[in-house]
């Protein structure tokens, strides 16, 4: 795959080192998952859709990131959809492992607006927002940002990450 530096914007860079309200997401199977429940984890909640090709291009990364790193915890949250039955099959297709969501405008606005998709929005173990992506990441930049701004790194701390993709992302329909 072509890799091109992209940058994922730290919101701790921009000086909004902000607290999330505490989303409470329930998945496919009824569980649910609210931020406060992964203190001392990293949360990576990511909006795609079956459409989008970035979205179908990062899913094996985040496939990966998950099973892989057991102080990260992968919320998919499936957006445009037409029937939930086709998003299970094709998060089935994808050997997608971790929660998937049925996302809908009270799921985003948890998040505010969407200006694309992927979005993807990165927790650090703090609960704060430590960053967030319009288009799509890769398993080993999340992996890296995380390496890089883990507690014993803190002093490390560099305003934007190299995120990875040739596709750029993919515009949700209005």
């Amino acid at each position: 795959m072509v890799r091109v530096g992209l940058s994922l914007l730290l919101i701790a860079a921009l000086g909004v080192s902000s607290v999330a309200h505490g989303f409470s997401l329930t998945d496919a199977q009824g569980k649910v998952h609210r931020l406060e429940d992964y203190r001392g984890r990293w949360v990576l909640v990511n909006f795609w859709a079956t459409w989008c090709p970035p979205c179908l291009e990062e899913i094996p990364d985040l496939v990966a990131l998950y099973e892989g790193r057991r102080k990260v915890m992968v919320l998919g949250i499936a957006m445009d959809y037409r029937d939930r039955e086709t998003v299970l099959k094709f998060a089935d297709q994808m050997f997608m492992s971790y929660p998937v969501v049925f996302g809908d405008q009270a799921v985003s606005a948890q998040f505010g607006k969407l200006k694309g998709l992927p979005t993807t929005y990165l927790y650090g173990p703090d609960g704060r927002l430590a960053a967030t992506r319009v288009g799509p990441v890769t398993q080993e930049s999340i992996e890296r940002f995380i390496d890089e701004h883990s507690p014993k790194n803190r002093g490390a701390q560099s305003p934007v990450i190299p995120v990875a993709s040739a596709k750029g992302q993919a515009v949700r329909p209005e």
